[in-house]
């Protein structure tokens, strides 16, 4: 089994997701840094994907993790984090962004769900204006790379 086949550029994942629309597959969508895969990612993957038919994951890039979380991380690469993430069972493709915030590619993306954790309140959720609907999970109590990096203390 191969499954580096789930990562994909911009235009060949809008070219799958016209597909998917003809098909009438329901697309979902959830993005973050996922940079020390733990069983929070795990749980917000799953339940993303029971959403519908189709995951996407947005994978914030190396730089974007950088300003967002600070000049120590990403911790794994963006290549090695996408790999990781097209191995799981519940992920469909993958996607790099740059931005910040997955909005520009939401907008061109225009996923039938698109699902967030329940830190955010609906009306925090970047995109939401493109998403057919919107779906928020519950975190994993104690769940976090952050946490995970102290533990081990090896940054920040």
């Amino acid at each position: 089994m191969n499954t580096a086949g789930k990562l994909v550029p911009l235009k060949t994942l809008l070219a799958w997701r016209g597909k998917c629309r003809k098909a009438g597959k329901t697309v979902v969508f959830t993005n973050g840094c996922f940079d020390i895969l733990h069983s929070g990612h795990v749980r917000i993957l799953e339940a993303s994907r029971s959403e519908g038919d189709l995951l996407v994951v947005g994978l914030n890039s190396d730089a974007s993790v950088r300003r967002l979380k600070g000049p120590s991380r990403p911790v794994n690469g963006q290549t090695d984090r996408a790999r990781v993430l097209s191995a799981l069972a519940a992920v469909d493709k993958v996607v790099i962004f740059a931005e910040e915030t997955p909005y520009e590619l939401l907008a061109k993306l225009r996923p039938d769900v698109l699902v967030k954790g329940a830190d955010y309140k609906a009306s925090e959720i970047v995109g939401r204006e493109f998403a057919g609907r919107i779906a928020r999970v519950p975190l994993v109590k104690g769940k976090s790379t952050t946490a995970l990096i102290g533990k081990i203390g090896c940054r920040e």
